[in-house]
């Protein structure tokens, strides 16, 4: 175990780093994704209701190594072959951000469609009563109190995601699993390499986990 750390221990922290990397990637898309999918599941109009549930029942429902093979082999077969509308290819980064964008995208929406329905009704009805348009007292009055309850649900999703780049090993991302693959293959002391990767997936996991629960404390004290 010395070995493999003495010689592989910077490339398998770089790989963590990637890792991290690409799970923030994937969380800042799908909080974009979530939130507009989210504010559509709750408004009254029922095809922008339609809409936001078929997304996330069909995202939720396809498991993330399909997805991942979809995005990375089908979408650009389906442009440069089926479409022809030119050479298009997608790097391992890009496909497995769009992938994670998407898988985490439909979980936040349901996180965030939970958050703006646990604000009172009132609200919002006391908003409009001020004259402020629907938007304007979803983005001053709702959201914000929406968004206390969200955060705690944000980070544990966002844990959820980092442990989810596991899986894009399998479309060459340089992550912290595919990298492991290639020290296993290299030395042949699984083992021990399983062993270190595990540790640093508890080690990243277990300070995000304690980052959650110190920032939950603070907004149930009203910090």
């Amino acid at each position: 175990m010395v070995k493999i750390i003495d010689t592989y221990g910077l490339l398998l922290v770089t790989a963590m780093g990637q890792t991290l990397l690409l799970a923030l990637y994937g969380l800042f898309f799908a909080c974009i994704i979530g939130m507009i999918m989210g504010i559509m599941s709750v408004l009254k109009n029922r095809v922008c209701r339609a809409i936001a549930a078929v997304f996330v029942n069909v995202i939720r429902g396809v498991p993330m190594i399909v997805l991942a093979y979809f995005v990375f082999f089908g979408v650009p077969y389906a442009i440069n072959t089926i479409l022809k509308w030119g050479s298009i290819t997608l790097s391992a980064l890009q496909a497995g951000t769009i992938c994670l964008a998407l898988n985490c995208g439909a979980y936040m929406a349901e996180i965030i469609r939970a958050g703006i329905e646990s604000v009172d009704v009132g609200q919002m009805e006391a908003a409009r009563s001020q004259g402020l348009p629907y938007w304007r007292s979803m983005q001053r009055v709702v959201l914000p109190q929406a968004i206390r309850t969200m955060i705690p649900s944000i980070i544990n999703q966002f844990i959820i995601t980092l442990k989810d780049t596991s899986i894009l090993s399998i479309i060459g991302f340089p992550e912290l699993v595919n990298t492991a693959k290639n020290v296993v293959a290299a030395t042949f002391m699984s083992f021990q390499t399983w062993a270190i990767v595990g540790v640093m997936y508890l080690i990243v996991i277990l300070l995000l986990q304690q980052a959650a629960k110190a920032l939950e404390r603070r907004l149930k004290n009203g910090a």
